[in-house]
């Protein structure tokens, strides 16, 4: 996936961000990605890393988006230990799954800490929950994808 500075849908939100026409504060940014604050956390520290190309979500996202996934991840936590998150053990990384994407690009939620979420929140972003999916868990089906062509 080659790395733009605008995001390609004018009606989505996220790329509207990407475009700097809103006044979100971005708080990270690279040539690929950006990540800012979350506007209704889930958790005492709720950051989204998105991707400055439109891609939809995670369930579009093929084997070539493995590396994106990895830097997004790690955005993730760099974001959460600048912001003096100390355990990173106790943090949660992952994409909302389609119909449960409240904005069509995808975004990768990074929280924390994990275990200081509401049941609300842990409906929406906690383990076993069927409206979320780990970077793990994206990760891991991205690779099987690549091996069955």
């Amino acid at each position: 996936m080659a790395a733009q500075n605008t995001g390609d849908n004018d009606e989505c939100p996220f790329c509207l961000i990407v475009q700097s026409q809103n006044a979100t504060e971005i708080l990270m940014s690279d040539d690929e990605l950006l990540c800012f604050r979350d506007v209704k956390p889930g958790a005492g520290h709720h950051y989204l890393v998105i991707t400055k190309t439109h891609i939809s979500n995670c369930k579009t996202l093929r084997s070539e988006h493995i590396p994106t996934v990895e830097r997004m991840a790690k955005m993730g936590r760099n974001v959460l230990e600048k912001n003096k998150v100390r355990d990173l053990t106790d943090i949660r990384l992952g994409f909302h799954v389609p119909p449960f994407s409240s904005v069509p690009h995808l975004h990768l939620h990074a929280l924390a800490p994990a275990s200081k979420m509401n049941e609300s929140s842990q409906r929406r972003y906690g383990q076993g929950s069927h409206w979320f999916i780990t970077v793990e868990e994206a990760l891991s089906q991205l690779r099987a994808r690549g091996r069955i062509k």
